[in-house]
């Protein structure tokens, strides 16, 4: 285990107004998720932004507009479901129009989640999410947790999972942060490098440390 002094993490807001918010992360195959259940099976809640940014897309009448708008009317199928498809082939090749949509559907993330926090009753809640250090998420939470493996290990996990090709994974690592700029960024590092057992005990180990 190893903590890492960040002097970009905000200071420790009042414990008898908030609870103290962790920012969780990891890179694809970094066994975020895994941890992330860990965290809960120890009691504490997880904010999976992920998850609820899928489910947001499909929940907020003023939010479907704006991205009608932005997208065009097959942003969503006749059902009114989101068109993942559709929007993902629009925004792959086009960063601006993918800006704009992140401007759409990153500050109603944003706003759910803190109105989720206001329900909560522990005092450690955790933010899963992909972008912590990309976004600058980091800097709204008291301290930050990051899940990394070795590059082989994760390609080789994601290619098993998810039946792609080396090339494939590989691609999509290289277009995310590196994790030795996110080792910099954080407080608090887990090394998924070996099994589900240590990742366990690593995981309730750093939930006691956290002050």
């Amino acid at each position: 285990m190893e903590e890492i002094q960040s002097e970009n993490q905000k200071a420790e807001p009042d414990p008898l107004s908030a609870p103290k918010i962790i920012g969780l992360t990891g890179g694809i195959g970094s066994g975020k998720t895994t941890v992330a259940k860990f965290i809960e099976e120890c009691g504490f809640p997880v904010y999976y932004s992920d998850d609820r940014a899928k489910a947001i897309v499909n929940e907020k009448d003023d939010l479907k507009q704006k991205i009608v708008e932005l997208l065009g009317n097959d942003s969503y199928d006749s059902d009114g479901n989101y068109n993942r498809k559709y929007v993902a082939e629009k925004v792959f090749s086009d960063q601006e129009l993918l800006k704009k949509l992140n401007e759409i559907i990153h500050p109603a993330v944003r706003i759910d989640f803190e109105e989720w926090v206001k329900k909560q009753t522990k005092y450690l809640v955790f933010k899963e999410t992909a972008l912590l250090f990309e976004l600058k998420l980091n800097l709204q939470c008291y301290k930050s947790l990051l899940v990394t493996a070795e590059d082989n290990i994760r390609i080789k996990r994601v290619m098993d999972r998810d039946d792609k090709t080396y090339r494939e994974v590989q691609s999509v690592v290289e277009k995310q942060m590196p994790e030795k700029e996110k080792i910099k960024l954080t407080n608090y590092i887990i090394y998924n490098n070996t099994n589900l057992d240590d990742l366990k005990e690593q995981t309730e180990k750093v939930i006691f440390e956290i002050e």
